[in-house]
């Protein structure tokens, strides 16, 4: 059988080399000259910066997808777990250092942030431990069938309660608030329409905690584009799809500028809203937007970078990032920012105590627009626009015979982790040559 993937994303790669494995012939076509989307890496003289993520969830995703496509994750790659997600410095003044992987650790960072909020932030995250397994067996870890799944699995997906109306319930102190829904705003969704049961990420970061690799997240895409060349996929970059082939309500095949392609099944990896044949599939979401980002190459200070994210609350947050390389004496950073930031980002960050700006001998700018076109889309996603959101994305079935989704358009979203899991769905849904 003979299977196309559309984009070489995570994603993408991640289909390629688990169909590859079950005995698929498998081609692979993105429209960038090098694999791995956003999760690759960008120089800027001899300064190397993480283009995406600098760090992850649920390193068992990554390393199930190395086992079952080849050699183990370890013998090619180092993921190492992260003591602080992320350092939040909120506008009063007042701090936290966000642990993971520990629940007595958050319950101590927490009460020293103010008495009794250490008992509140493990009490709202305990609530999400039931929910996550049950989202897992039945969303994360198996094609979503309705009439396989529990009834309280499909109570949790469809109830209307918003993360907003959730951690307001939850918690007397709105940095807390803020920490809890920090992943979704620095995305740029809005919380009143972000499902209340995506608080299981909180459950997630404090059970398994967030991990990194000394090389720089970024790399993991090379080390993946290898994967695929030992399990003999056929890539072509360069190289971008047209539109898909549909005829008689079945994909056929895919077109490219070089001409068509046939195929017996297709995997869409990237924003289907790229493709006529898709668009009216998907006419009811709309993709996250980018924020901007820029890259600074900076001088050592000799303090200690931290590991996780830098995150600078305000009506505009900035979120530090220390992903990527550097010569000895200096150091990597990317500041993301959204929305209308007040002054310059390093004059912003120096206004919230952050002050970089006589370190700085190397900047790099990149836009929103920019990284549309470098990305062919958004890695985000799909908006979270209320419950109604999981049922309007694609994946791993589609309307149309013979067409597959993947990526974090599809289910179960964006992420690295959640993109390698859409990637195992999409295996599944097809089966074994």
């Amino acid at each position: 059988m003979h299977v196309v993937i559309i984009g070489g994303g995570f994603a993408g790669m991640a289909s390629a080399a688990r169909l590859a494995k079950l005995g698929h012939a498998v081609s692979l076509f993105d429209a960038a000259p090098a694999l791995g989307g956003a999760l690759s890496q960008v120089q800027l003289d001899d300064f190397i910066f993480d283009s995406g993520p600098s760090t992850t969830l649920l390193p068992a995703v990554t390393r199930d997808l190395f086992r079952k496509s080849g050699r183990p994750l370890e013998r090619e790659y180092e993921l190492v777990p992260v003591p602080v997600i992320a350092e939040h410095r909120f506008v009063d003044g007042t701090s936290l250092a966000l642990t993971g992987g520990s629940r007595a650790g958050q319950k101590v960072a927490f009460e020293a942030l103010g008495e009794g909020l250490g008992h509140e932030w493990v009490g709202y995250v305990d609530t999400w431990g039931e929910v996550w397994e049950r989202l897992r067996k039945d969303y994360l870890e198996r094609p979503w069938d309705p009439t396989m799944a529990s009834p309280e699995s499909k109570k949790i997906l469809a109830s209307r309660l918003s993360l907003t109306k959730r951690l307001r319930s939850a918690f007397t102190d709105d940095r807390l608030a803020l920490v809890a829904g920090h992943r979704f705003t620095s995305e740029g969704h809005d919380l009143r329409r972000v499902p209340a049961w995506l608080g299981t990420l909180s459950y997630v970061e404090q059970k398994f905690g967030s991990w990194t690799s000394p090389q720089g997240l970024g790399g993991l895409g090379a080390v993946m584009a290898s994967r695929l060349r030992t399990r003999k996929v056929e890539i072509h970059t360069s190289t971008p799809v047209l539109d898909v082939l549909v005829r008689g309500g079945r994909a056929v095949g895919v077109r490219t500028a070089a001409g068509e392609v046939a195929a017996d099944a297709v995997v869409c990896a990237v924003d289907p809203r790229r493709l006529p044949a898709l668009r009216p599939l998907v006419k009811r979401t709309r993709s996250t937007s980018l924020p901007h980002l820029t890259h600074l190459g900076l001088l050592d200070d000799g303090a200690a970078d931290p590991p996780g994210e830098l995150v600078l609350h305000g009506a505009s947050p900035l979120v530090l990032r220390h992903g990527g390389s550097a010569p000895e004496g200096r150091r990597v950073v990317t500041v993301q920012s959204r929305g209308m930031v007040p002054a310059d980002v390093l004059d912003e960050m120096a206004a919230r105590g952050h002050d970089l700006r006589d370190r700085v001998i190397a900047r790099l700018d990149r836009t929103p627009e920019t990284l549309t076109r470098e990305w062919g889309g958004s890695p985000l996603g799909v908006q979270w626009r209320g419950s109604g959101t999981v049922r309007r994305r694609l994946g791993p079935d589609t309307p149309v015979k013979g067409l597959y989704a993947a990526g974090a358009h599809a289910t179960p979203g964006s992420g690295l982790p959640f993109t390698g899991l859409s990637g195992a769905l999409v295996a599944q849904a097809i089966g074994p040559a």
